[in-house]
């Protein structure tokens, strides 16, 4: 019952638990008790039972106080009116009923178990032995006064004897149990970093494949397959931005929350179809593009990063040199469809040192709570739709084109759509 929780945590929840089914029992022994003094005065009018009703009534009230405030001093209190209620309970009842000591000698147990219950329900375990102990002593020797007085003979209380072993046995099991909970808990928090640092580790695993198949090894197919000469100014400008990116440690932290875009020419999707249109691909851009604002700055990066691989196999395996990006939110998603008419290909065929699509893309967007799907075949051309569920968001600017312009809240084709 202990495993798992914290340290601190642990000895509040087993002993609030003890304690109140502690409370329980002696409410229902009280109340037991009550209903024995009751019956006998019913059945027999001459008794005068009321003052060990009284008694039984004032241990419950002490009870009550007890469980909303379990300290030394409140339970110190109830084992001293509660042992001179005993006594009172029991002396009434000897008294009067001659068949409490010859045939129902379990009605003097019921106080005297109550006594013990809330005496073991102490804060402290070890404490609540200890009470529990003088509550079984303290009832024994009212019930024997009591018997004494009356001139009934002594004899061993066997119920209450059992109900003492058993507070004994319940919270010094929770003693042990809170032991070995207590030595166990560095090995549980241990492991539990553990997994958790092993996600984190692997997160930056795929974050960084993901950047290396971006940068370096796009590069350098760049250069396997450009013409013999200088370099592109553009190719060697984008390998200096990425060298930057390599070597600073930002894309480990990710865009802050104040970078989020709130317009189309700000975000990281805009900059993927600029830089594929850089390259040489013919890209229209259609749909609501407005919709990328509703997105947390992770999530839009991410989108970006991708749409930006997706391009990128267009460019380099589609054999074609023109693609389409659809833009669109509906209720809680944003979808991005980046289409092309080229060569297609089987995605169940595609070699698993192929890193594009898996990391740069599929494994990209699951770490912001995004999914990718893929439909293509060999001569029909490609569609990747990628689906990014956003947060509850105020509502977004309204669209815009490229100008500036407002158009209102229907669909938007943005400049350079086929």
């Amino acid at each position: 019952m202990l495993l798992g929780l914290p340290a601190h945590l642990a000895p509040q929840s087993t002993g609030r638990a003890v304690a109140r089914a502690c409370h329980v029992i002696a409410c229902v022994m009280l109340g037991s008790a009550s209903l024995v003094l009751l019956i006998n005065q019913a059945t027999r009018p001459g008794y005068i039972l009321w003052p060990a009703l009284v008694a039984v009534a004032t241990m419950i009230a002490l009870i009550v106080v007890v469980e909303r405030r379990r300290t030394a001093t409140s339970i110190a209190a109830y084992l001293a009116i509660g042992s001179a209620g005993t006594y009172w309970y029991a002396i009434t009842l000897l008294a009067q009923v001659p068949a409490v000591q010859s045939s129902d000698a379990f009605s003097l147990s019921l106080p005297k178990i109550a006594l013990i219950m809330v005496g073991g329900s102490g804060r402290q375990p070890r404490l609540g032995l200890l009470w529990a102990t003088i509550a079984f002593v303290l009832g024994e020797v009212g019930t024997q006064a009591a018997t004494w007085q009356t001139g009934q003979a002594s004899r061993f209380d066997v119920a209450t004897g059992m109900a003492y072993v058993l507070v004994v046995v319940t919270v010094g099991w929770g003693i042990v149990a809170r032991d070995r909970a207590r030595r166990a808990q560095p090995s549980l928090h241990r492991a539990a970093l553990d997994q958790q640092m092993q996600g984190i580790r692997h997160d930056i695993e795929q974050q960084a494949a993901a950047l290396l198949h971006d940068t370096v090894l796009s590069h350098l197919a760049a250069v396997a397959t450009s013409a013999p000469g200088p370099l592109d100014p553009r190719v060697a400008s984008a390998m200096s931005r990425d060298l930057e990116t390599l070597v600073g440690r930002e894309w480990l932290a990710g865009r802050a929350a104040e970078g989020s875009a709130r317009d189309w020419h700000r975000s990281e999707l805009a900059v993927a179809v600029e830089s594929a249109r850089d390259s040489g691909l013919e890209v229209g851009v259609t749909g609501d593009v407005s919709a990328v604002a509703r997105l947390r700055p992770d999530q839009e990066q991410a989108l970006g990063l991708a749409v930006a691989q997706c391009l990128v196999n267009v460019e380099r395996h589609s054999g074609t040199t023109r693609a389409e990006v659809v833009v669109y939110g509906d209720g809680g998603d944003v979808s991005v469809m980046v289409i092309d008419d080229g060569v297609g290909f089987d995605p169940q065929t595609t070699g698993a040192d192929r890193l594009g699509l898996k990391n740069s893309v599929q494994a990209r967007m699951e770490r912001v709570g995004g999914s990718v799907q893929i439909w293509s075949s060999p001569g029909s051309g490609t569609s990747v739709v990628i689906r990014v569920a956003v947060d509850a968001t105020p509502e977004p600017p309204a669209p815009r084109d490229v100008t500036g312009r407002d158009l209102g809240t229907g669909p938007v084709r943005v400049e350079g759509a086929a």
